[in-house]
């Protein structure tokens, strides 16, 4: 009877050479990468910090370019890195984020309280469904678990903010506001992470 080989760990994929990557994180970046990696005992361990700088360099999501260039950035195989990216749902992977994400939480208590009746309203106003983007780049709708803030259904996130209990009239206003927006919320978001990490090692610094 034939045996299945079992595979040996050296044929694992190989991260990809610098030379086949076009690198593209800024200046502040780079800096910003090589100083949480002073926190963290070697540079696997430091991949969830590496893909939010990504996902805030390469404008709110994570192409495969993206990816490739952490993998290269800590020395990991693109498989790993991509794994990692696509089991976080914050992490976007698959297909461009618009300027501002909107998610509706549609859980138990959001569901009760009238959640898709907020979400067929937001698809009929902005033209999308799930996990589409509206033809201006501009918003993404997106169908999420449970937001942990049941006392405000139904819940809305929108970045770093939740919404609610939402109305009708809180969504017209809240497209208006976002459409009004400079920055796009999507990068902001990712950005405050990355300060928060930041932030959180120079404490771990001063204590230590």
């Amino acid at each position: 009877m034939d045996t299945i080989p079992v595979s040996n760990l050296k044929d694992r994929p190989r991260p990809p050479k610098p030379e086949e990557v076009e690198l593209r994180f800024s200046e502040r970046a780079v800096k910003e990468l090589e100083q949480l990696l002073t926190h963290y005992p070697d540079k696997k361990s430091a991949m969830l910090p590496a893909l939010w700088i990504a996902q805030r360099e390469y404008g709110g999501w994570l192409p495969p370019e993206a990816i490739a260039e952490v993998a290269v950035r800590l020395q990991r195989s693109y498989a790993e890195v991509e794994g990692v990216a696509t089991f976080y749902t914050m992490y976007h992977v698959g297909h461009p984020i618009g300027r501002h994400l909107i998610e509706v939480c549609t859980c138990l208590s959001c569901y009760l309280c009238g959640a898709y009746r907020i979400a067929d309203y937001l698809k009929e106003k902005l033209g999308v469904d799930w996990g589409e983007t509206t033809p201006d780049g501009m918003f993404t709708l997106e169908e999420v678990e449970c937001l942990d803030a049941c006392d405000r259904a139904p819940l809305l996130q929108v970045g770093d903010q939740y919404i609610g209990p939402v109305t009708r009239e809180d969504v017209d206003a809240l497209i208006e506001r976002l459409r009004a927006e400079e920055s796009p919320t999507t990068i902001r978001l990712a950005d405050e992470i990355v300060q928060a990490q930041l932030h959180a090692s120079d404490q771990e610094k001063v204590r230590g």
